[in-house]
This record gives structure tokens, sequence and C-alpha cells, in this order.
């Protein structure tokens, strides 16, 4: 049964879909604030979606939506009387996955619960939980990497550019695909975080295998796996 957490601090808003998702044979569970919402993504490991108010107290939503793809790419649908077209787009690029305006039908709230199920599920069933390129192995249901057996201490940008360049072992990165792809903000020509964040990944790399160059500059124009290691 899929677990569908409601952050919600209206409590007739609450209360409406707690009773309409568990009539429609979910399992659901409410938090009220941010706080209290980003504690429970991240301690329980079994929530399959969820539905996120962007006017909440102590952490707003799209600070929620911000620290929880930190560590959990969880589903989520923000459900908000914000409608602006502008408010959308940045939420969406945010990492949210879908958004819904208030007032809503609650049969249309169920439609897009099950479309984005469905698309997560099938993204998750045509990826493989383990990437391995040379001595570098990134499982992905435990969100680590280790090379020679030895694992690395990565911030959530480092283990994004790696497993996106892992995915993609023979592209070569541009500043702007990285920083657009695992940042999800626009790319400006003086932004420095790319290059900080792959030196300090390269680093960590060459700590356990100091032989090998994994990651290879191509001046100019921008980043790639080396395929021929030594």
């Amino acid at each position: 049964m899929s677990r569908i957490l409601i952050v919600e601090d209206d409590n007739e808003i609450n209360s409406l879909l707690c009773e309409y998702l568990s009539k429609c044979g979910y399992e659901t569970q409410t938090a009220k604030n941010g706080f209290d919402a980003i504690r429970m993504i991240r301690d329980d490991g079994n929530i399959s979606l969820v539905l996120l108010d962007l006017m909440l107290p102590f952490q707003s939503g799209d600070v929620v939506i911000g620290k929880v793809r930190e560590f959990s790419d969880v589903p989520i649908i923000v459900v908000s009387a914000k409608s602006t077209v502008q408010t959308k787009i940045d939420i969406i690029k945010l990492g949210a996955d879908d958004y819904i305006t208030k007032p809503f039908d609650l049969d249309e709230i169920i439609v897009r619960i099950e479309a984005v199920l469905r698309r997560c599920t099938a993204s998750k069933q045509t990826q493989p939980d383990t990437l391995t390129f040379g001595n570098i192995v990134l499982d992905r249901s435990k969100k680590s990497v280790t090379v020679d057996g030895n694992e690395l201490t990565l911030t959530s940008k480092e283990y994004t550019i790696l497993e996106l360049m892992m995915q993609n072992p023979d592209k070569l990165f541009s500043k702007a695909n990285i920083f657009e792809s695992v940042w999800g903000e626009p790319y400006f020509n003086d932004d420095n975080s790319v290059k900080v964040h792959m030196s300090n990944l390269r680093s960590k790399i060459k700590k356990y295998s100091p032989d090998n160059d994994y990651i290879e500059t191509v001046w100019g124009m921008g980043y790639k796996l080396k395929l021929n290691l030594s």
C-alpha cells in the first residue's frame, strides 16, 4: 500500500485529504509544519509521495523541497493557492514533480497522484540500482559511493554530479549542463560552483585511486569520464 505524507497546516483541508485518500486505498500520514515534514521524510523510508502546501509554519514549502532534495528523490506534488505561472515554474525547477492549484477537485488529486507514482515507478524500474565505472561503484538504493571498496563521504551535489556522469559515461558535460542538471537553476558564466564541487569530488576519488584520473577536463568545453584508465 502506498503511503502519502500530507503536509498541510489547515486542519480542515488536512482531514479532508486524509479521509479521501484513505477511502481510495492509500495509507496517510500528516505534518503541519515544514520542520516536521523534513524530519518525517528523512526518518521514514516508506513514504511513497508527499502532498505539500507552500505556506507552512517554520519552514515554507519551497524550503522543504530544497532540503528534501538534498537527501531524497521521493515524489512531491505541491498543492497551493499560489496560481501564477512563474511560481509553478520555479517550484518545478526546485524539484517538485507536479503542481495543483487550490481550490482543487479531489478526483484530480487522485489522478495526479496515480500519474506521478506510475512515472516514478517506471523510472526506477528502467534504471539499475548500481552504476559501475572502473573501480567506482555507485549504489543508488543506499546513496553510497565506493572506490576500490572504500566508501566516500560526498555532499549531495558531489553525489549527484558523479551519478549524472556515470549514467552517461561517453558524454562530455559543459559547466552549464552540470549546473542546470544538478542545481536546477539557470547557469551564469561567472558561477564557480561546478569547478569547486568537481575539484572536491576528484580529490575524494583520488585519495583511494591515486593512479587514475577518473574525471577528465576538456579545456574550454567541460568534463567527461576518462575512458582509458591505467
